[in-house]
């Protein structure tokens, strides 16, 4: 049996490995003719996975190690009796590690405190639902909006979009790319949506790139609507708009997800998956073969400095999104034909980051306050292998968060 798998997989070869011969390829070099002679293609969101790619080939398993599914054409997958799977919250904690590491930035860098401003969430999937609680470890008042929840369940606390634009300081989105349905997401962030913002908001965008005008943002940074800007996701990846980069505060290559325990989970969902449709038992972990954190300790003295400080100190220590950010404009020196090309490969390139729970953070001199907050923001709590959502062999269908 032949499996065709994406190189930014961790473990594809020994995880897949152990059932098929395994192939690893860059996702833009998997085409129709790597692919004829496959029977399972392991991938992520840059492969558009499609009748022009599968047509004349013996593939029937298709999974995605994202928790996004807009790069699939499922209809088609469907008809053709292709079997497939997405890995729904195995980056959720990744992603809202990286939205924590930019906000704490922007606070410090432009001078003002996130404790009692109001962060809006659109989408409040698995990741939506992380940064809450995260959020809600920094201080921020918390608003709402998705809904799909709202219809499904009447719980009051998911607010129209119109109130919990106009109430909002922060405002992040975490949505699907959806353009059909009753709560379509494609441009969702429009003009219309920027003229109903509190003016000076902080707007984020680490969900999928087009649900995003780009045009519409730079007008409202134009009137000052939109005060700073993070962009982790980006219209036309890897082609992105170089313009609206500069006028970023943060500007980082769809790497929001991208812990390494993030991208374990997403693996060993799609094992589970895997082994289920083959119907084998699994045989195999990855205990082995995760790296050592590369800050397993980190001792604090908090005299003197707020929690924000202490915090802002602690997370740059572990993932400091500034790095990121400079790693993806150094591409401005490119020619303009390799600016892409640059992109993709800080994706295919990324260095290893743990997530918060593998560090231990031992504070001397500081408050209660600043050790609630350091545990709400998950540090300290770490374990051999990251825990997944569900259990490493749960559902693996894409929860239904979308506007």
């Amino acid at each position: 049996m032949k499996i065709v798998c994406a190189t930014n997989i961790p473990f594809a070869r020994e995880a897949f490995g152990t059932m098929g011969d395994v192939t690893v390829l860059p996702g833009r070099e998997i085409t129709a003719e790597t692919v004829r002679d496959a029977d399972i293609l392991v991938l992520r969101s840059t492969t558009r996975v499609n009748a022009a790619l599968l047509d004349g080939s013996r593939v029937r398993f298709v999974g995605t190690a994202t928790i996004g599914t807009d790069h699939l054409d499922i209809g088609f997958l469907e008809r053709r009796g292709i079997r497939w799977c997405a890995s729904p919250g195995c980056n959720a904690n990744s992603v809202s590690e990286y939205l924590v590491s930019a906000l704490l930035c922007l606070g410090q860098r432009h001078g003002f405190a996130l404790e009692g401003k109001t962060l809006g969430i659109i989408g409040v999937g698995n990741v939506g639902s992380r940064v809450a609680e995260k959020a809600g470890a920094l201080g921020l008042r918390v608003l709402l909006n998705d809904p799909p929840k709202f219809e499904l369940t009447g719980d009051s606390r998911f607010l129209p979009l119109d109130t919990l634009l106009k109430q909002s300081d922060i405002l992040t989105l975490h949505v699907p790319l959806t353009k059909t349905g009753p709560h379509p997401t494609f441009h969702l962030a429009d003009d219309a949506f920027f003229a109903a913002l509190k003016p000076g908001c902080l707007f984020i965008n680490a969900a999928r790139g087009a649900v995003l005008s780009s045009d519409a943002l730079l007008k409202a940074m134009d009137r000052r609507t939109v005060r700073h800007a993070v962009l982790d996701t980006w219209e036309g990846e890897p082609d992105i708009r170089w313009d609206l980069l500069k006028r970023t505060d943060l500007a980082t290559p769809h790497i929001a997800g991208y812990s390494f325990d993030g991208m374990v989970i997403g693996t060993m969902m799609l094992y589970h998956e895997l082994c289920r449709f083959l119907q084998i038992e699994p045989a195999w972990t990855p205990e082995a073969l995760l790296p050592p954190p590369v800050v397993p300790t980190l001792l604090i003295d908090a005299a003197g400095q707020s929690d924000e400080t202490v915090l802002g100190s602690v997370v740059r220590r572990v993932y400091d999104v500034e790095c990121d950010d400079r790693r993806l404009r150094a591409g401005e020196n490119r020619p303009e034909t390799g600016r892409g090309k640059h992109f993709d490969h800080l994706r295919r390139t990324y260095p290893v980051r743990r997530e918060f729970a593998f560090t231990r953070v031992e504070t001397r001199n500081g408050r209660e306050s600043l050790d609630r907050k350091l545990g709400g923001l998950g540090f300290g709590q770490g374990s051999a292998v990251p825990p997944s959502p569900g259990g490493y062999g749960g559902q693996v269908t894409v929860e239904p968060s979308n506007l």
